[in-house]
């Protein structure tokens, strides 16, 4: 199992920006999809966004067009650039990975390891 560990939350207003970060280390070479996702006050755990090795993204809808995920192998490392944030992104955001073969999936039990989360809170 690859341990993660994310950074780069905080606290920004409405329409601010957020880039979160990322980092695996352990049991890291087999890892094909690396996810963000994310867990409001009240809500379920959502999947935001995920990239395969390859590159191939999937975007949840409310994330796209805002949210941009990338991936660096050489770094072991996963980011998440966030734009246009709205009072609705508020949440702990999660980076997980997975060693699946297939199409990254934003379903969180597809996933095989998670970092603690970071905090992420957008005020009006």
């Amino acid at each position: 199992q690859a341990q993660l560990v994310e950074s780069g939350g905080g606290s920004v207003q409405a329409g601010g920006s957020l880039r979160l970060s990322c980092v695996a280390s352990g049991y890291i070479y087999s890892i094909n999809c690396m996810a963000w996702f994310r867990q409001a006050p009240g809500k379920e755990r959502e999947g935001v966004a995920a990239i395969g090795r390859d590159g191939r993204i999937r975007y949840a809808d409310p994330m796209k067009g805002r949210f941009t995920i990338d991936r660096d192998n050489a770094k072991n490392a996963l980011y998440l650039q966030m734009n246009s944030l709205k009072s609705e992104d508020t949440a702990i955001y999660y980076c997980a990975v997975s060693r699946s073969i297939y199409a990254c999936s934003l379903r969180a039990e597809t996933y095989d390891s998670w970092g603690e989360g970071t905090q992420v809170a957008v005020s009006s």
